[in-house]
Protein backbone atom coordinates (compact mmCIF):
# COMPACT_ATOMS: atom_id res chain seq x y z
CA UNK A 1 0.00 0.00 0.00
CA UNK A 2 1.31 3.46 -0.90
CA UNK A 3 2.08 5.42 2.28
CA UNK A 4 4.01 8.53 1.18
CA UNK A 5 4.16 10.90 -1.80
CA UNK A 6 6.52 13.90 -1.75
CA UNK A 7 6.66 16.68 -4.32
CA UNK A 8 8.81 19.80 -4.28
CA UNK A 9 7.95 23.42 -4.94
CA UNK A 10 9.55 26.84 -5.11
CA UNK A 11 6.50 28.25 -3.28
CA UNK A 12 4.99 25.56 -1.04
CA UNK A 13 2.15 27.75 0.23
CA UNK A 14 0.99 28.70 -3.26
CA UNK A 15 1.16 25.07 -4.37
CA UNK A 16 -0.82 24.02 -1.28
CA UNK A 17 -3.65 26.33 -2.38
CA UNK A 18 -3.92 24.30 -5.60
CA UNK A 19 -4.18 20.97 -3.76
CA UNK A 20 -6.50 22.37 -1.09
CA UNK A 21 -8.96 22.99 -3.93
CA UNK A 22 -8.88 19.21 -4.50
CA UNK A 23 -9.63 18.46 -0.84
CA UNK A 24 -6.20 18.31 0.82
CA UNK A 25 -5.76 19.92 4.24
CA UNK A 26 -2.15 20.76 5.07
CA UNK A 27 -0.30 21.30 8.32
CA UNK A 28 3.27 22.50 8.72
CA UNK A 29 5.88 19.95 9.79
CA UNK A 30 9.60 19.73 10.38
CA UNK A 31 11.50 16.49 11.06
CA UNK A 32 14.63 17.12 13.10
CA UNK A 33 16.89 19.57 11.28
CA UNK A 34 15.05 19.14 7.97
CA UNK A 35 13.19 21.91 6.19
CA UNK A 36 9.73 23.05 7.17
CA UNK A 37 7.22 21.47 4.79
CA UNK A 38 3.49 20.89 4.39
CA UNK A 39 1.80 17.57 5.04
CA UNK A 40 -1.69 16.24 4.29
CA UNK A 41 -3.11 12.80 5.03
CA UNK A 42 -5.29 11.30 2.29
CA UNK A 43 -6.72 8.02 3.53
CA UNK A 44 -3.62 6.12 4.66
CA UNK A 45 -1.24 8.09 2.40
CA UNK A 46 0.77 11.10 3.53
CA UNK A 47 1.13 13.73 0.79
CA UNK A 48 3.91 16.26 1.44
CA UNK A 49 5.15 19.40 -0.27
CA UNK A 50 8.79 20.21 0.43
CA UNK A 51 10.64 23.34 -0.62
CA UNK A 52 12.84 22.87 -3.69
CA UNK A 53 16.45 23.88 -3.61
CA UNK A 54 16.90 23.83 -7.37
CA UNK A 55 16.50 21.95 -10.63
CA UNK A 56 18.15 18.77 -9.32
CA UNK A 57 15.30 18.37 -6.83
CA UNK A 58 12.48 18.85 -9.34
CA UNK A 59 9.55 16.46 -9.09
CA UNK A 60 7.79 18.00 -12.10
CA UNK A 61 7.68 14.65 -13.93
CA UNK A 62 5.66 13.07 -11.11
CA UNK A 63 2.10 12.67 -12.31
CA UNK A 64 -0.63 12.77 -9.69
CA UNK A 65 -4.30 11.88 -9.74
CA UNK A 66 -7.16 12.97 -7.49
CA UNK A 67 -10.76 11.83 -7.30
CA UNK A 68 -13.27 14.62 -6.62
CA UNK A 69 -17.04 14.59 -6.03
CA UNK A 70 -17.66 17.08 -8.88
CA UNK A 71 -15.18 17.58 -11.71
CA UNK A 72 -16.99 20.72 -12.85
CA UNK A 73 -16.78 22.34 -9.41
CA UNK A 74 -13.11 21.39 -9.02
CA UNK A 75 -12.21 22.84 -12.43
CA UNK A 76 -14.12 26.05 -11.70
CA UNK A 77 -12.15 26.51 -8.46
CA UNK A 78 -8.83 25.68 -10.13
CA UNK A 79 -9.52 28.08 -12.99
CA UNK A 80 -10.33 30.70 -10.34
CA UNK A 81 -6.76 30.22 -9.09
CA UNK A 82 -5.47 30.65 -12.69
CA UNK A 83 -4.46 27.00 -12.99
CA UNK A 84 -3.87 25.75 -16.53
CA UNK A 85 -6.25 23.08 -17.85
CA UNK A 86 -4.26 20.87 -20.24
CA UNK A 87 -7.08 18.48 -21.18
CA UNK A 88 -10.73 19.43 -20.90
CA UNK A 89 -13.15 16.96 -19.27
CA UNK A 90 -13.76 13.76 -21.19
CA UNK A 91 -15.45 10.47 -20.41
CA UNK A 92 -13.21 7.47 -19.68
CA UNK A 93 -13.99 3.95 -18.45
CA UNK A 94 -13.18 5.21 -14.93
CA UNK A 95 -15.31 8.38 -15.04
CA UNK A 96 -14.92 11.97 -16.26
CA UNK A 97 -11.33 13.13 -16.36
CA UNK A 98 -9.44 16.36 -16.95
CA UNK A 99 -5.73 17.14 -16.71
CA UNK A 100 -4.53 20.30 -15.01
CA UNK A 101 -1.03 21.67 -14.52
CA UNK A 102 -0.26 22.80 -10.98
CA UNK A 103 1.74 25.95 -10.24
CA UNK A 104 5.06 24.07 -10.31
CA UNK A 105 4.37 22.18 -13.56
CA UNK A 106 3.17 18.79 -12.25
CA UNK A 107 0.44 17.26 -14.41
CA UNK A 108 -2.55 16.37 -12.26
CA UNK A 109 -5.38 14.11 -13.41
CA UNK A 110 -8.68 15.05 -11.80
CA UNK A 111 -11.45 12.44 -11.91
CA UNK A 112 -15.10 12.30 -11.09
CA UNK A 113 -15.83 8.59 -10.68
CA UNK A 114 -18.37 6.95 -12.97
CA UNK A 115 -21.67 6.28 -11.25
Amino acid sequence: MLSLVVIRAQDIDRLASFYETLGCRFTKHRHGNGPEHLSSTIGETVFEIYPSNGVNESTVFTRLGFSVPSLGDALDKLRGLDATVLAEPADTPYGRRAVVKDFEGHKVEVYEKAR
